[in-house]
């Protein structure tokens, strides 16, 4: 019998390292979560990470035409959620379009370096952790 596959929301600070930085952790975490679960993703974060993927700061570190192909390919391979349902409990209102993805999606875990969310540590049945944390498990 097949274990179900858990179902991960990665941040956007997540997928923005591994997609910059070689060899990171979040890139590994990353690398693990797409092979192991169905990453989930919303309009709203899939429009986070299209906008931020274009910051001229990152260009010394990955071309934009590069970045961007890699994006849509992230994109591609992420299980979309529609949210019905808002939540609104981050100390950072930004940070709530993750915690909305987990409760409508049923998510697992949160994977992300952000601060506000990791003091959290967990919103109804999700765990939220550190890319470091997921690969330890």
């Amino acid at each position: 019998m097949t274990e179900k596959r858990k179902r991960i929301v990665l941040d956007t600070n997540t997928l923005i390292s591994g997609i910059l930085f070689r060899a990171s952790v979040p890139l590994l975490a990353s690398t693990r979560a797409f092979e192991r679960a169905e990453v989930l993703s919303s309009s709203a974060t899939r429009n986070e990470l299209r906008e931020v993927i274009k910051r001229e700061k990152f260009d010394r570190y990955v071309r934009l035409a590069d970045r961007l192909t890699i994006v849509e390919d992230i994109i591609e391979d992420m299980v979309h959620v529609n949210i019905d349902e808002q939540v609104q409990m981050c100390r950072d209102p930004k940070d709530d379009k993750f915690l909305d993805l987990a409760v409508n999606g049923n998510a697992d875990y949160i994977v992300t370096g952000d601060k506000d969310l990791l003091s959290m540590q967990r919103i109804l049945g999700t765990l939220i952790i550190s890319p470091a944390d997921y690969l330890a498990q």
